[in-house]
């Protein structure tokens, strides 16, 4: 069996809409390292989207799976509910950067974690208005879709979004948008479009996934804090690549001198297990009646049990500070680039969820096809590297936080190779 006799009956038996990346497929892995079914080894700088801070199988993620699977997989926890769900939902409520009482839903997805968020927020205001922005990346259900600020590929093809969903400009540097600049847009949109007494909720990611890994600045968070609370508007913060020491902190929202009311996450928080969390205020979080929030598989138990371990690691292994020092060393690597890479005009991120925005010189224009190149230049050198930004033309990096140090310096090393290429 090889790569290509298995390349082609994807293509026969799934649909052309689920784009992979990669021309080869997995057989095993272990934190950072991944290996394909010909045996081929990579060092993983895509984490599986930011699933996998704490690495691949982390023994304790699978000794908590195992002693899980040997009580139960599945009960429903709407039909019968179980104490581990309760004690991850104590958890987080302790962690979330929001005061006083808090409370937790559990979901698969973290698509399902912001629409739930905002059914949250719906509820509670009896508005149906929601504010998002551009760049930003909220899933691929319809909602999401709809709150996504970003065409191709989510929103092509599939037609009449749902409604009262508005989209205000990020903040920018390589293109061109000042804080001041989006504030004014807010405002012309609360002024000609919708009032403020209809929006529901404002939703903005801490640091842009898909978008760029563009970081708002704490004068937009500040600004949004105000307009909500003086207009009983709920602000949601998606978390869910943001979330679980990727930004240095537990929570990206850390970094801010401001709360917000909502946190959707998922992603990491449950090391690779499908597990998404809603969470935030308690009396915003009531506002829905029994049985309005759940789902068959929402807060499974096994993933409940994963996300337990993942959040034990992350605080024993102290991920946050090796965050720190792994995206330290990261922007050196890339700034001392510049000179011998003209097509860089941006690194930026927070901690260890960075970025290097990348255009033509000649143009200035984005060079996303650069991108690609270098992506197939490190995958050849067994380097896994992931795309994002609005014309995709930035390189991202989510590798685990676990990663070895001269596993990861390997990875610098063909990283730099692949961008002097």
């Amino acid at each position: 069996m090889s790569n290509a006799d298995i390349m082609q009956r994807r293509t026969q038996a799934t649909p052309r809409g689920i784009g992979v990346m990669c021309n080869f497929f997995a057989d095993r892995a272990d934190n950072a390292t991944l290996w394909d079914i010909e045996n081929k080894e990579y060092i993983d700088f895509a984490g599986g989207i930011a699933v996998l801070n704490t690495g691949h199988r982390h023994p304790r993620i699978r000794e908590a799976i195992a002693q899980q699977l040997e009580r139960f997989t599945h009960t429903a926890y709407q039909i019968v509910p179980y104490e581990s769900y309760v004690a991850l939902a104590e958890k987080i409520n302790d962690l979330v950067p929001i005061s006083g009482p808090c409370k937790t839903a559990f979901f698969t997805t973290g698509v399902e974690a912001v629409e739930n968020a905002i059914k949250i927020a719906r509820s509670h205001t009896g508005r149906s208005g929601v504010i998002a922005f551009t760049g930003g990346f909220h899933g691929r259900t319809l909602m999401g879709m709809a709150l996504t600020g970003k065409v191709a590929p989510y929103k092509t093809s599939f037609g009449y979004m749902p409604p009262d969903v508005y989209h205000v400009p990020f903040p920018s540097a390589t293109q061109g948008i000042s804080v001041a600049e989006s504030l004014k847009s807010l405002e012309l949109l609360l002024a000609t479009s919708v009032e403020p007494e209809r929006i529901a909720a404002i939703i903005i990611e801490p640091v842009q996934g898909e978008g760029g890994f563009n970081v708002t600045p704490p004068e937009l968070f500040r600004a949004l804090r105000k307009l909500c609370d003086e207009h009983g508007i709920v602000l949601v913060v998606d978390e869910v690549q943001t979330g679980f020491a990727r930004t240095g902190k537990m929570f990206a929202m850390e970094h801010y001198d401001i709360e917000p009311d909502l946190v959707a996450m998922a992603k990491s928080l449950a090391g690779g297990m499908p597990l998404s969390a809603t969470t935030g205020r308690a009396n915003i979080m009531d506002a829905p009646a029994p049985g309005g929030l759940g789902g068959t598989y929402a807060g499974n138990p096994l993933s409940i049990a994963a996300a337990h371990a993942a959040i034990d690691i992350i605080q024993d292994e102290a991920l946050c500070d090796r965050a720190n020092t792994l995206g330290e060393r990261l922007r050196e690597c890339l700034n001392a680039l510049r000179n011998e890479c003209p097509a860089i005009v941006d690194v930026r991120g927070l901690c260890a969820m960075v970025a290097v925005e990348l255009q033509d010189p000649a143009t200035g224009k984005p060079a996303p096809e650069h991108v690609r190149q270098i992506q197939s230049h490190a995958l050849e050198r067994g380097l896994i590297l992931l795309s994002c930004g609005t014309h995709a033309n930035a390189l991202r990096f989510l590798f685990p936080l676990t990663i070895p140090d001269d596993q990861f310096e390997r990875g610098l090393d063909i990283l730099t190779d692949a961008l002097k290429a």
